[in-house]
């Protein structure tokens, strides 16, 4: 009975958890603030409880998880909906370099030090703080950066060079399988794939880990 009741609050905490990530959408994940790490990990302690303990039943935990995510999708509604509410529930981005000076009062009121800054900056691609004109934290702790003119990456516009239109790669063949929905939507067949690869040195669609097809370039193989 033991074996089945951890079973069971397993297959049934798994459903819950993934229909709740799924009504509460990928800001749970992506863009992760304080206050949804907070609901994470409640959600996760919640089925945690009623997997060692036994006096929880499932049904506790149904309820347990249906009334936490009611919570916190009816806080999403409200910052979505209320202005003022997003500042208080979610923060507001603060400025911590300011044309080209770092604004030391908003790093001790993020409990940012300067090591951190550093670390943040050099993510997005700013080795010295010297070439940063402005750099804004972010409500899920991540940095934006923008670079002084000097230290920019010139666009195709500053150079005068025309503007091609960008094409997304598809994947077409992935650990040795074929993906039949990506090769379908380029126009290609079973046997045209056959060619490509094995004028790339690939005898079969088994030997090839990944292949790439992108609008004008030719097919992109790499073998195991």
């Amino acid at each position: 009975m033991e074996y089945l009741h951890i079973v069971s609050v397993l297959v049934i905490g798994y459903i819950f958890l993934f229909v709740m990530a799924k009504i509460l959408g990928k800001t749970q994940i992506t863009q992760i603030t304080p206050f949804d790490f907070i609901s994470a990990i409640v959600l996760g302690e919640l089925v945690g409880n009623a997997l060692y303990d036994e006096g929880t039943g499932i049904f506790e935990m149904f309820f347990s998880v249906a009334v936490w995510g009611i919570l916190i999708y009816a806080t999403e509604l409200t910052t979505q909906k209320f202005k003022r509410a997003r500042k208080i529930l979610e923060g507001d981005p603060s400025i911590v370099i300011k044309k080209g000076k770092i604004v030391y009062e908003e790093l001790k009121k993020n409990h940012l030090d300067l090591n951190q800054l550093q670390h943040l900056l050099r993510s997005k691609d700013v080795f010295s703080i010297q070439e940063c004109e402005y750099a804004i934290l972010e409500t899920d702790g991540t940095i934006s950066a923008l670079k002084k003119p000097r230290y920019a990456s010139p666009t195709l516009e500053d150079l005068n060079l025309p503007q091609n239109t960008v094409d997304l790669p598809v994947t077409v063949i992935l650990d040795g399988e074929v993906v039949w929905d990506n090769l379908k939507s380029i126009g290609w067949d079973e046997n045209r794939l056959k060619n490509e690869i094995t004028s790339n040195g690939a005898g079969s669609v088994k030997d090839v880990l990944y292949a790439e097809w992108k609008k004008g370039e030719a097919l992109h193989v790499q073998t195991y």
